[in-house]
């Protein structure tokens, strides 16, 4: 499929605030000769808004509760699915948090972000309001504390943009509902994370947090690094994507909390643990840019592989953060992953009718979902939309693009031998 052809798929209902790829490319400064760095912007900015728009716009207005379209697993648990519509809104805020820190720059693409922001903020607003129709489930069953943790993740991510905004009484009423989520106790799993996020949050805006929620959580992270850069969830180690979802991006964002703040720690120091877990996302993201294939695939393994581009979480946020290794320049992780969109966005199925998500990796295959799995779980995969965060000028955007591991690998080109670390 031609570039054009992409961008026009993602865009077929975004409602034409970034019309086109010639639109976005004509207000850029930064593509080349073949307009690479431009493109890849392009690429993700479309579809940042073709996933936001009817979230937040329906949100924003009280009713996504009554126009989202829920689908769930064929294997469904069971449980509320009231639990769908905090996971639609809190994945995908987490994602797209840092796009929306950027100005109104006069751009189509500034003038969309600036529009989904505000709707964004009102849709924080509305979801902690008992009398609106899109009060999310905060008295719900377990679920509810996953996806807390990237409703406050978005949080810690852009706090210039949807937080300090928000009205006092909104305010206080995030605060008690996370800190109402401390009656449910995470499992010895993913799940530690999510709880520590939550008390990182509250840190970082100077409330009273719970620090053994923190600490036992990096403790026990710590404890399930098996060498490598690569982290068990829990006793037993799943060749999955969870070390991308979850593992190590909010690891590194909770010690950064930690750190800044000064927070205490038991037998260790916050900076010394956040310097170490950089270093091994960094390492686990020389091996999810070693999987990324000729043509933008990569191994469809484990569970919730229905999370599409969100298993490159990582490469994303270490590009947002300016953190990415020496082996893995900027020109060469944003080609690698425009492959990676392009392999995965490009089917039409991937949005229903009205313009959700879908149950799938790539297009609509409902057969995939785990018993966890709604759509509203789908719109995790906008963490790989994080370089959105930096701006059209950035030398991510500029610099010249290159070929990714196996690319050069296949072309019989030269390209770096691979070997573990100890640290």
């Amino acid at each position: 499929m031609q570039r054009r052809h992409f961008i026009q798929t993602l865009a077929a209902t975004t409602g034409g605030a970034i019309a086109s790829a010639p639109a976005m490319a004509a207000s850029s400064t930064t593509a080349s000769a073949d307009g690479s760095g431009a493109a890849a912007r392009t690429q993700l900015a479309t579809l940042a808004q073709k996933m936001s728009e009817p979230v937040l716009t329906n949100m924003a207005a009280g009713t996504l509760k009554k126009n989202f379209a829920l689908e769930v697993s064929p294997t469904w648990d069971g449980r509320d699915k009231g639990v769908a519509y905090l996971e639609c809104f809190g994945r995908l805020i987490a994602g797209i948090a840092p796009w929306l820190t950027l100005a109104d720059d006069g751009t189509p693409e500034g003038r969309t972000r600036k529009r989904l922001q505000q709707l964004a903020l009102q849709s924080y607003t509305n979801s902690v309001d008992p009398s609106n129709p899109d009060y999310l489930l905060w008295k719900g069953p377990g679920q509810t504390l996953v996806d807390s943790a990237y409703f406050t993740n978005a949080l810690i991510r852009a706090p210039q943009a949807l937080w300090e905004p928000l009205d006092a009484k909104t305010k206080q009423r995030i605060i008690a509902e996370i800190k109402s989520l401390r009656r449910i106790e995470p499992p010895y799993i993913n799940w530690m994370l999510f709880a520590a996020m939550n008390e990182a949050w509250l840190m970082s805006i100077g409330e009273e947090f719970d620090p053994l929620r923190m600490n036992v959580a990096i403790r026990k992270i710590n404890e399930w690094y098996v060498g490598d850069g690569w982290i068990k969830d829990g006793d037993a180690f799943h060749f999955d994507y969870y070390n991308a979802f979850v593992m190590h991006p909010m690891l590194v964002e909770i010690l950064d909390v930690l750190d800044a703040k000064k927070g205490a720690f038991w037998n260790g120091k916050p900076e010394e643990l956040r310097a170490q877990a950089i270093k091994r996302m960094q390492r686990y993201s020389e091996h999810l840019e070693r999987f990324i294939s000729t043509d933008g695939s990569f191994p469809p393994i484990g569970r919730s592989l229905t999370y599409r581009t969100a298993a490159f979480q990582p490469l994303a946020l270490l590009a947002l953060r300016k953190q990415l290794p020496q082996s893995l320049p900027e020109g060469q992780i944003r080609a690698a992953l425009q492959a990676v969109h392009k392999a995965v966005w490009s089917a039409p199925s991937n949005f229903s009718k009205e313009g959700y998500l879908t149950i799938g990796f790539v297009g609509h295959q409902p057969e995939l979902g785990d018993w966890y799995s709604n759509n509203g779980s789908m719109y995790i995969a906008s963490a790989s939309l994080l370089p959105l965060g930096l701006s059209p000028t950035d030398s991510y955007w500029t610099a010249p693009a290159q070929d990714w591991t196996q690319k050069k690998a296949f072309a019989g080109a030269r390209f770096p031998k691979d070997y573990p670390v100890n640290y």
